[in-house]
């Protein structure tokens, strides 16, 4: 195994909105080195939020990327947005990453998007290390914190440092493993004074170096020998078990500090070399072989067969369209030929760029474990796996949630229709959750996403990327259709024109899926009935029927549908026949299988001074919400509860009315479910 993999981490920050993700971030690279100043997110000076947006909102928008070098050691680090509406960004970061950073606010402690972040790192089994941040704040309770990690994301936290306070005051961090104190006297972290454990935190220190040392004992022999027989275990020994326990995801190690004050990041640039896993710890990357369709592997130590997988496309306006991409085995060298397995098409890398956040640096190859920005790839895109003709391999795609929310898009000027279409296009390429189509009816422009918010945000994008303005009607639900019994349905599509004839006969059977599974085609048809070239066209032709349901016509989302039977004709048989025929088959199975309506249900959480609590309750029953628990904050109720979309467009207003501006809420997509009858009705205006 090469010793320099060893040396890289590959991590990202994933936290709720405003925990300090970009603040944490912006004192690593100026402790690094990589930045001479350090950027206040409040300020609008933060490096990794470049956008115009970003900075104007002060929130992150796009994952941002840099890179930069600790103890002999080189971290590549992805700072993901904490809003609910740019859960992509995170996805496709998680997907790509071998460790993570969770933030937690002192303060807030476990909230709903930092939930949905650290369930969709365990999706990926990624390693964390927990960072509570904002102890500096009025209110902040470490242990509360601690507390709430191991209730609600059911995470096993293991305390390495506790908070040092004197009076009220955020002081120091003391070191469980290293038995020591620091203190913080100035704004420079560099100038922490290192101190013994004060008297009056010995004992709290001695109970939670016991149970980290038992949580060690559990994951390395050496540890549990001396543990056994009461011997003194050393700070390496320690930190080695730990890191062993880290990197399987046993459990979750807890740092602390306030990044904005300048406390606790240095120790938290330790912790990440120390804990965090390298490329190697996480072992070989499963794919499949394309041609063989045979499970198969890359080993990070296999410096001969390059793979390397897209995340992210970037349209940059100097460099142009950029594809950010994860090296799992072998390198890559500026000019190489490359294949993308996922699209059967050869490409060729003209640049290898080293990212930092809107800033590029060239670079004549990138080896395992790098994440670069590949320039020059033509027809590659989000999801991708790229490797050399003669090693075939093709990794996991990324699954993105469906939009819920739409808006017509007209132009202020009517000549930059094609403009427009052309400039979302582009922003949908490099957002997945962005879906943009053209109403056959009216001809307008349907732009699809996950919030208000994001639709917001492509509109202020393409007025200032593309010097194009347009008018946004008001949003409306993205419903979808789905079925609720089994039905088959028969296509035939026989014609003939001149001497041409088209022959298409399908049988489809079509049977409701479980909420989430989306789409599933299969085939039992043998070759004697349906040759094997037209089964991608009867997929093809279902597809296409699937964009328009009977009910609303919105797309049909959660079935099967199995090719049953069929027949063919020796000479009229062709592609455009069973395509077409598989649509009809597809529309007669639909109607019969008694179709119905879904709508998105939001996991909600509200926060509201106490004294409004009756009136609000009284607004949400009427939005049709559900309440799931009610707790108490600081004198605020905080209810977590579930709602549909469609209630929710204006809400603000109506609860900043209802609780003096002081109400607040989040909301984030849950899942789908049936909508009752009554509102069917009213919707299609029956």
């Amino acid at each position: 195994m090469d010793e320099n993999i060893k040396k890289i981490r590959n991590i990202g920050i994933i936290a709720h909105i405003d925990a300090g993700k970009t603040t944490t971030t912006e004192r690593l690279l100026f402790y690094t080195g990589k930045t001479y100043k350090i950027g206040e997110v409040d300020e609008g000076t933060a490096v990794m939020d470049w956008m115009d947006q970003e900075r104007e909102r002060g929130i992150t928008i796009l994952s941002a990327a840099t890179t930069f070098y600790w103890k002999e050691h080189k971290i590549n680090i992805i700072d993901t947005p904490g809003h609910v509406d740019f859960t992509v960004e995170v996805e496709r970061s998680l997907r790509v990453l071998d460790g993570a950073i969770g933030i937690f606010c002192g303060v807030g402690g476990v909230q709903p998007q930092s939930e949905t972040v650290w369930r969709q790192s365990g999706r990926y089994n990624i390693p964390r290390i927990i960072y509570v941040n904002k102890l500096d704040r009025t209110g902040a309770d470490f242990f509360k914190v601690v507390k709430d990690i191991e209730e609600k994301l059911l995470a096993e936290a293991v305390v390495l440092e506790l908070p040092f306070f004197s009076g009220d005051e955020f002081k120091g961090v003391i070191d469980i493993v290293e038995e020591k104190a620091f203190l913080y006297s100035s704004e420079n972290e560099t100038e922490a004074e290192e101190k013994d454990i004060p008297a009056d935190m010995k004992e709290t220190v001695e109970k939670y170096r016991s149970i980290l040392m038992e949580k060690a004992a559990d994951t390395d022999e050496t540890v549990m020998k001396k543990y056994l027989d009461g011997e003194r275990i050393t700070p390496g020994e320690l930190k080695r078990a730990v890191r062993k326990g880290t990197v399987n995801c046993r459990f979750f190690p807890v740092f602390c500090g306030a990044s904005l004050k300048n406390k606790g990041t240095l120790l938290l640039l330790n912790a990440v070399v120390d804990y965090l896993p390298s490329p190697a710890d996480m072992g070989a990357t499963p794919g499949i072989n394309p041609l063989s369709r045979e499970k198969a592997a890359m080993v990070p130590g296999d410096r001969e067969n390059l793979s390397m997988y897209g995340f992210k496309l970037h349209n940059d306006p100097h460099m142009g369209k950029l594809l950010y991409t994860r090296v799992y085995s072998g390198k890559v060298k500026k000019g190489q030929s490359i294949y993308n397995w996922t699209r059967n098409c050869a490409e060729k890398v003209m640049k290898i760029l080293e990212v930092h956040a809107n800033k590029y640096y060239e670079k004549e190859e990138a080896g395992t474990g790098d994440i670069v920005a590949l320039a020059g790839l033509r027809k590659s895109y989000t999801g991708d796996t790229l490797s050399e003709k003669k090693h075939p391999i093709l990794f996991e795609q990324l699954k993105f949630p469906e939009p819920v929310i739409y808006v017509s898009a007209e132009p202020k000027v009517k000549s930059d229709h094609e403009k427009i279409y052309e400039g979302l296009s582009k922003i949908a390429e490099e957002d997945p959750t962005i879906k943009i189509k053209v109403d056959t009816e009216t001809g307008q422009t349907i732009i699809m996403g996950m919030g208000e918010l994001h639709i917001e945000i492509v509109a202020e994008r393409l007025k200032r990327e593309h010097r194009l303005n347009m008018r946004l009607g008001k949003p409306e639900v993205a419903y979808r259709e789905t079925i609720t019994q089994t039905a088959a349905g028969e296509g035939k599509f026989i014609k003939h024109a001149g001497t041409k004839g088209h022959y298409g006969h399908v049988v489809l059977k079509m049977e409701p899926l479980p909420r989430g599974e989306k789409f599933i085609f299969e085939n039992t048809v043998g070759e004697d009935k349906i040759q094997r070239q037209f089964i991608p066209a009867i997929e093809e032709g279902v597809r296409e029927a699937m964009e328009a349901g009977p009910l609303l016509g919105v797309p049909v989302m959660d079935v099967k549908v199995t090719l049953k039977d069929g027949s063919s004709h020796p000479v009229d048989s062709n592609e455009i026949a069973y395509k077409i025929a598989a649509s009809m088959a597809f529309i007669d199975a639909n109607r019969k299988a008694s179709p119905v309506l879904l709508e998105p249900i939001m996991k909600i959480e509200l926060s509201l001074p106490e004294e409004f609590m009756g009136e609000a309750l009284t607004d949400f029953n009427l939005r049709n919400g559900r309440i799931e628990q009610v707790q108490t904050k600081e004198g605020f109720k905080i209810i977590d509860g579930y709602v549909p979309l469609r209630t929710v467009f204006g809400y603000a207003t109506a609860l900043r009315s209802l609780t003096q501006g002081r109400g607040s809420y989040i909301i984030e997509p849950s899942y789908y479910e049936i909508v009752p009858e009554e509102e069917v009705k009213r919707i299609r205006g029956i």
